[in-house]
């Protein structure tokens, strides 16, 4: 049995804590779940981790990157990860790799561009915040100045006068570190208007249709021109079950060219339902699930072949660059060899 759980809400507008919050003690409460996929957001993961924890319950995320949901490597914040595991055992996976591949991604690719003084404004949420934390360390390693990185008001009107120090300090190059929901339309806005010549960026919370398509209210066409974004995902006819994943997305919601992430959706669903097979007799049962979780070596998905790691993390390592295509959504350009 599935029952889908929205973490967002009307009023928020975004994902909203209170409510992943209550969908997570609401798992939590049913005897009978074995497993529970999300969150899109690592900042609403942060908290439904603990909260899952606590009861020994498998959790996949299809889409969290923030570093430190898994490990204390550089970009996580003290007392993390341990913090988000009260039990004092490991029950969260994640099947895209983290943001300290993803930012050496990004870093390579604006270097490769000749980007010498990188601006950033980051949401200051979880994923927003500790990613720029981890680009700013990867920058210093490749050579790469950043001349700000500016936490923002994701509410706020308009992000000009933000723009305007970019400008002054000499920037030719701007990453948004946040998500689509948390001003970034607005933001690229004022930053392409303040300075025109500099080359845009953009991390997988906005790598997107809701971002970059105008018809969808995303960025005119004319700042897609200008923008390059990152993603765990690459083309996905490369994929070994791509080309059939298209036509099932296709003639389920009649999109030719699904999201990045829908494919990432998918398989999170195909690895639960693995594991509760793969733990046969104990596949009703939590703590047989959350056991064959973690023995996950070698699968075979739609991603290529990956294995589970004792800290959640995947070994899937690669990251995608896309464009705006000419319908205004996220188009596959090429693969980035990170200089990590």
């Amino acid at each position: 049995k599935y029952t889908s759980l929205d973490d967002s809400t009307a009023q928020a507008g975004n994902w909203d804590p209170q409510q992943t919050a209550a969908n997570a003690r609401k798992v939590a409460q049913d005897k009978a779940a074995v497993a529970y996929i999300g969150e899109f957001n690592s900042g609403a993961s942060a908290i439904s981790i603990p909260i899952i924890n606590q009861i020994g319950l498998a959790q996949v995320s299809p889409a969290n990157t923030y570093v430190g949901l898994t490990t204390d490597e550089p970009g996580s914040e003290k007392g993390e990860p341990a913090k988000y595991y009260p039990a004092g055992t490991r029950t969260y996976a994640r099947i895209v790799p983290r943001d300290t591949i993803q930012a050496a991604a990004l870093v390579t690719q604006m270097k490769e561009d000749g980007c010498t003084n990188v601006a950033i404004a980051n949401d200051k949420e979880t994923y927003g915040a500790g990613l720029a934390r981890v680009v700013e360390l990867n920058a210093k390693e490749q050579g790469v100045s950043i001349v700000g990185n500016e936490g923002i008001q994701k509410d706020a009107a308009n992000f000009r006068a933000v723009a305007s120090k970019f400008k002054g300090q000499g920037a030719d190059c701007f990453l948004f570190s946040g998500v689509t929901a948390n001003g970034a339309v607005q933001m690229y806005k004022d930053v392409a208007s303040a300075m025109p010549e500099a080359q845009l960026y953009g991390p997988d919370g906005v790598c997107e249709s809701g971002f970059t398509n105008p018809e969808k209210d995303g960025i005119p066409k004319a700042i897609g021109e200008r923008f390059k974004c990152t993603v765990a995902t690459l083309d996905l006819q490369s994929y070994p079950g791509g080309q059939e994943f298209i036509k099932a997305f296709q003639g389920e919601y009649g999109e030719e060219n699904p999201d990045p992430y829908a494919i990432y959706g998918y398989e999170a669903m195909q690895l639960v339902i693995d594991t509760i097979k793969a733990a046969g007799p104990e596949g009703t049962s939590r703590e047989g699930v959350l056991k064959a979780l973690f023995q996950t070596k070698d699968r075979d998905s739609v991603l290529g072949t990956y294995s589970i790691d004792e800290n959640g993390d995947t070994t899937l390592t690669d990251y995608g660059l896309y464009g705006v295509g000419e319908d205004g959504d996220p188009t596959f350009e090429s693969t980035i060899k990170a200089a990590a």
